[in-house]
């Protein structure tokens, strides 16, 4: 079994991305990583370099600056590394640069794809997730984040990175037949200094709404402001290793008390009928589980 990893990234500094805890926390399942490297106002390229020089493949990317269809430009980007991995990796493993694996699933990946590896009929593996909100003791518990996406996929060329890069579909638009797997994937994108995350959130709006939109003036000009959230819970388990460094160098300050909630009556309701049935209605799914 051959498996290739693969991401995109830019201005990982300048926006202080965890992207070498995210590459560092799979790369222990791969043969080999391939990185699209997007022209940088900072020392991107060369932080990526430094990860392993050995495994890591880094493609220099342009990115489509006119590009501006609901982050289509992040899909472009995901597929030029995607394309460029190694015609014998049976697995592609795709990691996005804020999100990071526990070391405790790697056997359970591990595992799937050596389990899956030769049923042509399995798409993907389906991953778990849990979206760290403001410091990384809290997790976003409302109907708002996605539960599950598919971060493993066969290393086809009828595959294709969907949308904004959050998932895959293949040919004809179809959606990917998918295993879920006993693993989590940690979220980081809200968890960063609060200036960082504006310049962030300032920079890729747009590539959803085009440059002076209106809905630039929903953007913060002094730091992100995390008290606007509907719902959290607290996190009590553990970081991955890769993230301790980072953890301890946290020089912001964020507290909630959980039992406030600001949920609309939508969320309410679906919330509701989960609690009560089982069910999440309306829930994002652009997979197929088998």
């Amino acid at each position: 079994m051959y498996v290739s990893g693969f991401t995109f990234i830019r201005n990982a500094l300048k926006y202080d991305f965890p992207v070498v805890e995210a590459i560092s926390s799979i790369l222990p399942l791969c043969d080999e990583f391939v990185v699209a490297v997007g022209r940088s106002d900072d020392q991107t390229r060369a932080l990526i370099e430094a990860i392993d020089p050995a495994k890591i493949r880094i493609i220099d990317t342009v990115w489509d600056e006119d590009l501006r269809d609901n982050g289509r430009v992040l899909a472009v980007e995901t597929d030029k590394a995607f394309r460029a991995i190694s015609p014998q990796a049976n697995w592609a493993f795709y990691i996005q640069g804020d999100e990071v694996l526990h070391q405790k699933y790697l056997p359970a990946v591990k595992e799937a794809m050596q389990r899956w590896q030769h049923t042509s009929a399995v798409d993907g593996l389906l991953f778990k997730y849990s979206h760290f909100y403001g410091s990384y003791n809290y997790v976003g518990n409302s109907p708002g984040w996605y539960r599950n996406e598919v971060r493993v996929v066969r290393n086809d060329p009828n595959f294709y990175s969907y949308r904004d890069a959050q998932g895959f579909r293949k040919f004809d638009n179809q959606k990917l037949s998918v295993k879920q797997i006993d693993a989590t994937m940690y979220h980081y994108g809200y968890v960063r200094d609060p200036r960082a995350l504006e310049g962030k959130i300032q920079y890729l709006h747009k590539f959803w709404f085009g440059q002076g939109s209106s809905n630039d003036a929903a953007v913060p000009t002094d730091g992100f402001d995390y008290g606007k959230i509907d719902s959290l819970a607290r996190f009590d388990g553990t970081h991955p290793a890769v993230m301790q460094a980072r953890i301890e160098r946290q020089n912001w300050h964020f507290e909630h008390d959980i039992s406030y909630q600001n949920l609309s009556l939508k969320h309410r309701v679906k919330l509701f009928f989960e609690r009560y049935f089982g069910w999440l209605p309306g829930e994002y799914k652009n997979y197929q589980k088998m």
